[in-house]
């Protein structure tokens, strides 16, 4: 849409539809998100045909017209909604930086977005687990990164901001996604900062800061059996597979029907023993493991075990490529 072409030329192209009318204006929103011009029609149509404009909306609206409707949300000043429908956008078409609409870096929705809604924004974001670790994603970004500062000041909920962390850890940057942590920390020590802090080090590849990081959350949330899987995991990386066989073991004191920590203590006891039955045991769990990538990353521990029998390495070969 071209610099000046108002909302009367928009109608006119569109046959008068309303709905149509805005799925164009989103068409020009994605070409330059930062321009004013199609906010400016946008809110002109909502000012003169709401009611119709609603309607057509809920009745046949679809991803096209969510980046219209983040900023409908915006006018009626339902600022968690329309952080969320952003969100929702920016998860499904990361290579436009919707965040550079000027509504999104307004100080009336900073100053009024609540951090439970801005952390849900951040985590939709990530639906898809695009690649969002590169200089481009980070420079489209920048507005999310933005508002994380201002909102995470201004309403510090560490649970909020320990899933706010995902997004910057996501995209690389490390170094805001640990001053979320310390800003949380500085309201409540909390069990999902000190896990954000061990995602964040793992992904750093620092293993020694993710596990001292893990220990905390443990020491917080005792009972918690995916934490010492967390950790235990952490220590097996390490190469400490007693370590990592005791952590187990205490989280099935919790959960001893989880599946996957009676897969972890089978791999760990075959790296660390060598045992056969402990193989056969995660050969015969491996199946009921939903996420394959630590399927595979367990039957690589084990295998690895001293004086195993090769015709069972081989069987575990054949789930491991299945």
């Amino acid at each position: 849409m071209a610099a000046g072409v108002g909302l009367a030329g928009v109608m006119a192209h569109c046959g008068g539809s309303p709905l149509r009318a805005v799925e164009l204006l989103v068409g020009a929103m994605a070409s330059a998100p930062e321009a004013p011009e199609p906010y400016e029609a946008l809110a002109e149509l909502w000012r003169d045909r709401r009611s119709e404009l609603t309607r057509s909306l809920a009745e046949e609206g679809s991803l096209s017209t969510v980046p219209a409707q983040a900023y409908f949300f915006f006018l009626a000043g339902e600022m968690d909604d329309a952080a969320m429908a952003l969100g929702s956008v920016t998860g499904v078409r990361p290579d436009v930086a919707w965040g550079a609409a000027p509504w999104f870096g307004d100080a009336r929705f900073l100053g009024t977005v609540s951090a439970e809604a801005l952390a849900e924004a951040c985590l939709r974001t990530l639906d898809y687990d695009r690649d969002l670790d590169t200089d481009e994603m980070r420079e489209r970004f920048t507005p999310w990164f933005r508002a994380l500062d201002v909102v995470s000041a201004r309403h510090p909920v560490p649970e909020s901001l320990a899933a706010m962390a995902r997004l910057p850890r996501a995209c690389g940057r490390y170094e805001l996604s640990f001053a979320l942590c310390d800003r949380a920390d500085a309201v409540d020590r909390v069990m999902w900062i000190a896990v954000a802090r061990a995602i964040t080090w793992r992904v750093m590849g620092d293993l020694a800061q993710a596990a001292a990081a893990l220990e905390r959350a443990v020491l917080l949330d005792p009972a918690n059996w995916s934490l010492h899987l967390d950790l235990a995991d952490v220590r097996a990386e390490q190469g400490d597979f007693a370590a990592a066989v005791g952590l187990v073991e205490q989280g099935m004191a919790y959960e001893p029907r989880e599946v996957s920590l009676r897969a972890a203590a089978a791999a760990y006891r075959t790296r660390l023993t060598g045992s056969s039955d402990d193989l056969r045991a995660l050969i015969a769990l491996a199946p009921e493991l939903a996420n394959t990538t630590y399927r595979n990353q367990l039957i690589d521990h084990a295998c690895a075990g001293p004086t195993l029998p090769p015709e069972l390495v081989a069987e575990a070969h054949r789930i491991r490529a299945s």
